[in-house]
């Protein structure tokens, strides 16, 4: 009986490393979605920075005012590169997590499989038990109505 506790043990672990695994993929997954809202965000901002530079460049602009505006440009499109290279990491990391509750998951369905194939041994072992035990009860019972004793 032993090992069927120890086989719940190791089951309650697989189960919370499956649980760990989903939580943690959870967690990619939203740190994901807000990088692709920031990234989003980014390039709204960068439009809105464009068109107003193009209505206020109609009416003419100095020198060193559209190399301020070029200058935030490339600062915004610098920060554009960095929240996908951001992405690409989320990405990365998500691909990770996923392996790793697949593995997770494999590992826990093996254990039950385990666990089921020994319920069922156990079963099988007490119904040849059960069997002995009425078999060698009729063998006495037989032997009292055919072979009294003096």
């Amino acid at each position: 009986m032993k090992r069927a506790a120890d086989l719940a043990v190791l089951l309650e672990l697989r189960q919370r490393q499956r649980d760990d695994a989903l939580t943690a993929l959870a967690q990619a997954r939203r740190e994901r979605q807000q990088g692709e809202q920031q990234l989003e965000q980014l390039h709204a901002y960068a439009r809105e920075a464009e068109a107003r530079w193009i209505e206020r460049a109609r009416g003419g602009v100095s020198p060193t005012l559209l190399a301020t505006h070029r200058h935030f440009m490339a600062r915004l499109e610098h920060a554009t590169q960095v929240q996908r290279q951001t992405l690409e990491q989320q990405a990365q990391r998500i691909a990770r997590c996923e392996a790793q509750l697949l593995e997770a998951e494999r590992a826990l369905a093996t254990l039950k499989r385990l666990q089921a194939r020994r319920a069922q041994q156990w079963q099988q072992h007490q119904a040849r038990q059960e069997q002995k035990a009425n078999d060698e009860m009729a063998l006495q019972q037989h032997r009292r109505q055919h072979h009294p004793t003096p």
